[in-house]
């Protein structure tokens, strides 16, 4: 696949991916396919960070290799790992050989290395495939540590084999939902883009594309009932993915208009706390319901 040449390329090659982007994001990924460089997307959960992956693997038809963070995820997970089974079982069947450094040799080879996805993305014969760190936020300093050397010089070093480094630098996109800071020396390393909830007009965009069959005047009423409630006072905020489930939900029980029972009844697709389904719930519903007329 051809990398677009321009941002007006990449604008129109996410789109055809269905993927609605502003000029700000298209010029972060044109200019992180240009020189190389990893791309650090933040903003909250559910607004196309992921996704986003997922879109430029298929637009640019690269294999996508995810990596999912979470707490406690170490190098054995993520990176590489020996399977030390298979070397004890080596080490015993050459007992006879007198040379320790030959078998240390043996032991410390290809063949008992086992890959994870940073390893698999660096070590790809194939053509560069997109790297996806998803929810770094998730992890802990040292693993952020672990990570520069792949996003300086696309290399990871084993200390008692060898260093792998990509001999195309894989497209790497890393992603936080900023639950808590991420070191300034990983956002250095990349291009940063912070990605929002999406206007008015972005949003009603988003839905057309997703959600063809919706009508425009209920398509109107879901973004504007959306963009409402973004400005109350919750505890989380619906995303876009939330937009898109709720509209679809709401027509697939074949309603054609936003009525005080139907919102309700669906506010779980829309809010994922309790205690925010409980605030909305009667008086706000009708006033936004009142404001969106």
């Amino acid at each position: 696949m051809i990398l677009p040449e321009t941002i007006e390329e990449t604008e129109k090659l996410l789109l055809s991916g269905n993927y609605v982007s502003d000029r700000s994001l298209s010029t972060s990924i044109f200019l992180s396919l240009k020189l190389n460089k990893p791309l650090f997307l933040e903003g909250e959960a559910g607004v196309g960070k992921t996704e986003l992956a997922y879109v430029l693997s298929k637009t640019l038809n690269k294999k996508l290799i995810r990596l999912q963070c979470y707490e406690g995820l170490d190098i054995s997970s993520a990176a590489y790992e020996w399977n030390y089974p298979a070397q004890m079982i080596e080490i015993r069947l050459s007992e006879n050989i007198s040379k320790k450094e030959e078998i240390l040799q043996n032991i410390y080879s290809e063949k008992f290395l086992t890959k994870r996805p940073l390893l698999q993305a660096l070590d790809n014969n194939e053509e560069s495939p997109i790297l996806l760190i998803d929810e770094l936020d998730r992890t802990d300093a040292p693993f952020e540590a672990f990570l520069l050397e792949i996003l300086s010089d696309f290399q990871l070093s084993i200390p008692e084999y060898k260093t792998f480094k990509a001999k195309t630098p894989p497209l790497i996109i890393l992603t936080s939902n900023r639950t808590r800071e991420i070191h300034d020396a990983i956002k250095r390393r990349c291009f940063y883009h912070w990605i929002d909830y999406p206007s008015y007009e972005k949003e009603l965009n988003i839905l057309k594309i997703q959600l063809p069959k919706i009508s425009n005047d209920l398509n109107n009423k879901i973004v504007k009932f959306v963009q409402e409630l973004r400005k109350q006072d919750l505890y989380k905020l619906p995303g876009v993915s939330e937009t898109i489930d709720w509209a679809s939900a709401i027509t697939n029980l074949n309603n054609n208009s936003l009525e005080k029972e139907i919102v309700e009844n669906t506010l779980g697709a829309l809010l994922k706390y309790q205690d925010d389904i409980v605030r909305i719930k009667g008086k706000e519903v009708d006033n936004i319901l009142n404001k969106i007329k």
